[in-house]
């Protein structure tokens, strides 16, 4: 109902697994190598246990596609069985023959223990893996552990990993279970996700769907962690009915109140009834509200006179364009100081008075146009405003963000708006707010992607591309500013904000910075999706030449066309190599660093190599 509102191609937060979406946290992958490590180890036990909704069946699945290919796998879903019944579901998933009997189970370890043989002999490694086994009943947990038992003079043919609840841990525990409890070779217990992977996971499977836009603000995300404890199957199920929330009311993004109501929407707290309840309040509160602001209107004409409420309903898109029209043109992947920087030279501060069309917004438009205007940073003279410049040679005026302040009550959402302006311009595009409303479609009409909400300023370094930045001054005000540049030798970064561009200290900038709203990178031609080993696609071949021609080796001949064991070795060691993470997954973090590295007309903070 909702995709076409926001942009999207497809639901963004089902709970079908849907490997696309895959996100691996820190602590999946951990989990991960740690089983891969247990099967690899050709004996015992695995076990993989967490709460309901962490990701064990998602750390499962990955695991199931790394599995090498010589791996004959077992996989039970469903372990209410008798011994018999569970045995039977063994060699029918190995497909093994075996004469049925409720009472003998003789002829199933027989068949079994050739089968396995038999396998052994062929290079063949069997694998049992058994979901929600904390469902298991006692006998059949210790009939398991006596598959194990079939093994040759050197190993074991059979490796068994266990996925369950807490509760799994409770019975292996028990004194019943103490035997196959000492052979657990590998376990790993997975936790909910943090406040950071939580923003990280819904940024991922949002872009997945086809909108890179941040859709959710920072507060909403806190809200979210707090109501699901950062478990990931409630995650998607309070997302989704929160976008569905947003698109009734007409919002362009979901916000802690949308939020709030669609979790007790979902959790079914008060019941049905009282979230009718609610909601109808909600409508009765309006004709009050506007009463109110009429009275405060007529005593006050002061806070209402100028018209400033009514105004912040109409289409911000419009003052945003006629606000920025004097922003300065920055060439793509200029980094060392302007002949006239910020703080030295006059100030381009907005228009004073610009016009305001009342427009209805656009569905689904990312809220990014201020309305009314911004005045002039009040830390400059008129007399700075109007003249003068800096020397050629003469090193940039710096400041600090906590001193750049507007007059109370100045509007300055118009700060955003232009701060997305100079962001396309550093890629040498030209953005109008009034034409494109949304950002991330625009920039991918020109071969480019949106990456929302990448990281702090460390982050930001590591990608060493321009980006728009959440900052705050010593009154509290917030406001948006594009990083363009960075000097690492001076310590110094160059701001664009309300159109003016600014030196300041790098940690001054992390003071005073709440966070990175968003980033633009080049998408390789064909690419939809991140490349996992194994997979093909026209990722493949472009992966595959920049990986040479970084290496300084000739173009291969002929392309390849699979994301093939040899290819993968060469993408861990240039992750490891680049501190990202290391998977072997080509997403847009390892195609950023590999892009700046390679290709050319990219605009990069830093141009300096290995910096």
């Amino acid at each position: 109902m909702y995709k076409k509102y926001f942009g999207l191609s497809e639901l963004p937060f089902t709970i079908a697994p849907d490997p696309r979406y895959l996100y691996l946290s820190a602590e999946h992958r951990e989990a991960l190598a740690s089983l891969l490590y247990g099967i690899n180890c050709n004996g015992g036990f695995v076990l993989l246990t967490g709460d309901v909704g962490t990701g064990k069946t998602t750390v499962c699945r990955c695991l199931l596609e790394q599995i090498p290919d010589s791996a004959d796998i077992a996989f039970i879903l469903n372990p209410k069985y008798s011994i018999s019944e569970l045995l039977e579901a063994i060699c029918d998933e190995l497909k093994i023959r075996y004469t049925r009997s409720e009472t003998r189970i003789k002829g199933y370890i027989d068949a079994l223990n050739d089968h396995l043989l038999d396998s052994h002999a062929d290079g063949i490694n069997t694998v049992l893996i058994i979901d929600e086994a904390q469902n298991l009943s006692l006998d059949a947990l210790e009939q398991i552990r006596l598959l194990t038992n079939l093994e040759t003079s050197s190993e074991k043919l059979l490796q068994i990993v266990l996925i369950g609840q807490p509760e799994l841990l409770e019975k292996l525990s028990t004194p019943e279970l103490r035997q196959l409890n000492q052979r657990i070779t590998a376990r790993y217990h997975l936790h909910a996700l943090d406040p950071a992977e939580l923003r990280e996971y819904v940024s991922h499977r949002l872009a997945v769907s086809g909108c890179e836009a941040p859709l959710f603000t920072p507060g909403a995300l806190r809200t979210l962690h707090r109501l699901t404890g950062g478990v990931p199957r409630m995650v998607n199920i309070i997302c989704d009915r929160a976008l569905l929330g947003a698109y009734v009311e007409r919002r362009r993004v979901v916000d802690s109140g949308v939020l709030r109501r669609a979790a007790a929407e979902v959790l079914g707290r008060g019941g049905a009834f009282a979230g009718r309840l609610a909601w109808l309040r909600r409508w009765m509160l309006w004709p009050a509200a506007a009463t109110l602001l009429l009275m405060l209107g007529w005593w006050l004409p002061g806070m209402a006179g100028d018209g400033g409420w009514l105004r912040r309903q109409g289409d911000l898109a419009n003052t945003a364009a006629a606000a920025g029209a004097s922003a300065p043109t920055t060439p793509a992947g200029e980094s060392a100081p302007p002949a006239a920087s910020a703080g030295a030279a006059p100030l381009l501060g907005m228009p004073a008075s610009p016009a305001v069309e009342s427009v209805a917004p656009a569905p689904g438009a990312q809220p990014l146009a201020p309305e009314g205007e911004v005045e002039p940073l009040d830390d400059e003279s008129q007399a700075s405003r109007t003249g003068g410049g800096t020397a050629v040679g003469a090193a940039p005026a710096v400041s600090s963000p906590g001193e750049w302040q507007w007059p109370a009550g100045t509007d300055l959402m118009a700060t955003e708006v232009l701060a997305y302006r100079a962001l396309f311009r550093s890629w040498g595009l030209q953005y109008d707010p009034k034409v494109a409303p949304r950002p991330c479609s625009f920039a991918r009409a020109h071969q480019l992607s949106c990456l929302p909400q990448p990281g702090s300023l460390d982050d930001l370094l590591q990608y060493n591309l321009p980006a728009v930045v959440d900052l705050f001054n010593a009154r509290g005000q917030g406001f948006q500013a594009a990083l363009l540049g960075i000097d690492r030798d001076k310590g110094l970064a160059r701001l664009e904000i309300a159109g003016e561009q600014r030196w300041v200290g790098l940690n001054e900038l992390r003071n005073w910075m709440r966070g990175a709203r968003l980033l633009l990178w080049r998408m390789p031609p064909g690419y939809h999706a991140p490349l996992r080993p194994e997979g093909h696609g026209p990722l493949v071949p472009w992966l595959e030449n920049n990986l040479a021609r970084l290496q300084g080796k000739p173009m291969p001949a002929a392309t390849r066309q699979r994301y093939d064991e040899p290819l993968q070795l060469e993408v861990l060691a240039f992750q490891h190599q680049n501190s990202l993470q290391t998977d072997g997954v080509v997403g847009p973090q390892t195609i950023i660093q590999l892009s700046a590295l390679t290709e050319s007309g990219i605009p990069l903070l830093s141009s300096a190599a290995g910096e």
